[in-house]
């Protein structure tokens, strides 16, 4: 329903570069509350030649990679590849398969460049997500349930994603006379995506069905362009540029009655028929100005501002599923518009010896989607996913972002930076209840969250050796009071309150050694911290309890190794391997409080129990492949 983007289409096998740039920079558009991600992909003038790479290994994973670029002496150049991936999965019912088609074709002349691109994915993923760990008493003890019981058991499913993505996008560069630049990019986009869930039906009377089959179709065709002028004239180095985005989004939802087999599987009644329970038509138009100016105020010092005016409208029209009387309504027509100028301004200052200090301020927003637009009347509550109702305001998140700290490249080969900051989510939007014992609940605005830590990253490369440490503080909190619906809980938030799932330490350490005789060798450990569970915020097991517990992930650690190996007359050929998780450590990534109904070895009961449900890690895999290039 949002900007959001398929990683599964991206071309991996196409990536040249990748860069993080954090803070809330709006020079990046709508929706960079936290950073921006930039992937730049390759053409026939940066990746000439043959390249690929197939590897194999543990739970059926098999990919290939192919790619070939060149470019003529008239200034022609091409470039094409494909990716294609397949593995059973460690999980059970977890199959699945990508694959990327990326075509470029351009040319060069004179102060012209022009590349026009087309990108072709298609993919079958399994997003198998959270299972029991363990049964809850009132105490807080804990009894081993199935996650415990079969390390690779999934709750229920099927829980399958179907995506394709059909994406041309065209390119054009011209240098002016006075060596300022004139860029623009237009692009045209068409994605489908459809899923089916197997999932628990809402309250079953005894001798009813207990599943339920829930399917959703969404296509959204998009498309825009943008154009950007930038150059250098004395201390200055500026750019200026406009950027237009349309996008129009239809989807709707199905369910159908069903039971679940030995294998928690949802099998459909026979004879009931799939039931309509919602509908979207949307159509979303985003108008963005930006000027940017980096300013040598004198050797050494650099003062950079961005301003940006962003301007959106959000239209659509909505139906639902009555739930007193069964009808599906139409709901009227809705039309949402959205403004905001947002500033950034930062300085960076050479220290000497290879040390430079630095401090930035931003601002950026984001628009609500059409899921919370349609989710957001206290007095017409919706049970997520299926319930949307035609619905009142809601705010942008509008997201301010402080950061300062040093970066140095010394002698000897060491470089890294060390990097504070905060970012405040002004009308965050997050999901509540009506009550504290009710079942529905409504998107609204939540008056702040925060992000803020403390982040150390350094890099030494000494010989043949290459170290890397990264380590990073994160207090992540609601600033506010609120009521917000988590899992099976309604849980009362105050400020201070800790978001779950994020861990406040987190240790990187990397080691790479080239051993010699076309040998390299390297080693891996990433190290997270417990971590709070959705639904446990407030130490309450269910609401209207008085004794405290508080559940956490436990902290873990993993170890990962590589190698490589590049024959002596191997003509571009290299042979490499890698092992996850060495040690083959649990692990778990995210816990939520919710209610079970199956016991521990996987049979429904119908009982209700509630239980601590994570999102499990993977157990330890290997890797064999061959790189070829040409």
């Amino acid at each position: 329903f949002g900007d959001v983007v398929n990683w599964d289409m991206v071309p991996e096998f196409a990536l040249q570069s990748i860069s993080l740039v954090p803070g809330a920079n709006p020079a990046f558009g709508l929706n960079t509350l936290g950073g921006a991600l930039s992937l730049v992909t390759a053409n026939g003038l940066n990746a000439p030649g043959l390249r690929g790479e197939f590897s194999a290994g543990r739970f059926g994973r098999v990919k290939g990679e192919l790619s070939f670029g060149a470019r003529d002496e008239d200034g022609w150049h091409h470039y094409l590849g494909v990716g294609a991936f397949e593995e059973q999965g460690w999980r059970d019912h977890s199959a699945g398969r990508t694959g990327q088609l990326l075509a470029k074709l351009g040319r060069q002349w004179g102060d012209e460049d022009l590349s026009l691109s087309v990108l072709a994915g298609s993919s079958r993923l399994v997003g198998n997500g959270l299972v029991p760990w363990a049964t809850l008493e009132d105490d807080g003890s804990q009894t081993p349930d199935l996650g415990q019981t079969r390390r690779s058991a999934v709750y229920t499913h099927p829980d399958e994603t179907r995506n394709q993505l059909t994406q041309l996008g065209l390119q054009w560069r011209h240098q002016l006379a006075d060596g300022s630049l004139l860029e623009a990019l237009a692009y045209a986009r068409d994605s489908r995506r459809r899923t089916v869930n197997g999932d628990e039906a809402d309250d079953p009377a005894p001798g009813e069905p207990n599943a339920a089959l829930n399917q959703t179709a969404t296509r959204q065709r998009s498309g825009g362009g943008a154009l950007a002028w930038s150059g250098r004239r004395g201390p200055h180095q500026w750019q200026l540029g406009a950027t237009l985005d349309q996008a129009a989004v239809h989807y709707q939802q199905t369910e159908r009655a069903g039971t679940f087999d030995a294998s928690r599987g949802v099998v459909p009644v026979a004879g009931e028929d799939a039931e309509l329970s919602a509908r979207v038509s949307g159509h979303s138009t985003a108008v963005g100005l930006y000027a940017s100016d980096t300013w040598a105020l004198q050797p050494g010092t650099h003062l950079t501002a961005t301003l940006r005016l962003n301007h959106a409208q959000v239209r659509n029209t909505l139906g639902s599923l009555d739930d007193d009387t069964g009808v599906f309504e139409q709901h009227a027509r809705e039309s949402f518009r959205y403004r905001s100028v947002n500033p950034a301004i930062g300085v960076a200052q050479q220290l000497g010896g290879g040390v430079t200090a630095f401090a930035n301020v931003a601002r950026n927003n984001r628009v609500p989607t059409v899921i919370e637009l349609g989710c957001a009347d206290p007095d017409q509550p919706c049970r997520l996913p299926a319930g949307l109702q035609a619905d009142p305001y809601l705010k942008q998140v509008v997201s301010v972002g402080v950061e300062g700290g040093l970066r140095w490249k010394v002698a000897g080969g060491l470089e890294g930076s060390v990097t504070a900051y905060r970012n405040d989510n002004r009308d965050d939007i997050l999901f509540r209840s009506t009550s504290v014992t009710g079942q529905l609940g409504y998107f609204a605005n939540f008056p702040r969250t925060r992000h803020q830590g403390l982040d150390l990253e350094s890099q030494w490369r000494t010989g043949d050796w290459s170290l890397g440490l990264g380590t990073a503080w994160l207090d992540a909190t609601y600033q506010a009071h609120g009521v917000l619906r988590m899992g099976e809980r309604n849980v009362t938030i105050t400020p201070g309150t800790r978001i779950a799932g994020l861990p406040r330490q987190q240790l990187k350490l990397a080691a790479d050694w080239r051993a010699g005789g076309g040998w390299s060798l390297g080693a891996d450990l990433q190290g997270l911290s417990s971590r709070t569970v959705a639904g446990n915020e407030d130490g309450l097991l269910e609401d209207g309890a008085t004794d405290r517990v508080r559940l956490k992930l436990p902290a873990y650690a993993l170890v990962h190794l590589r190698a490589a190996f590049k024959p002596a007359g191997g003509q571009g050929l290299e042979w490499f391997g890698r092992v996850s998780n060495l040690f083959d450590r649990r692990s778990a990534s995210f816990g939520a409080l919710a209610a079970t109904r199956f016991d521990a070895q996987g049979a429904y009961t119908g009982t209700e129990h509630e239980a601590l449900f994570v999102a499990p890690g993977a157990p330890r895999a290997f890797q064999l492949g061959l790189r070829v290039q040409l």
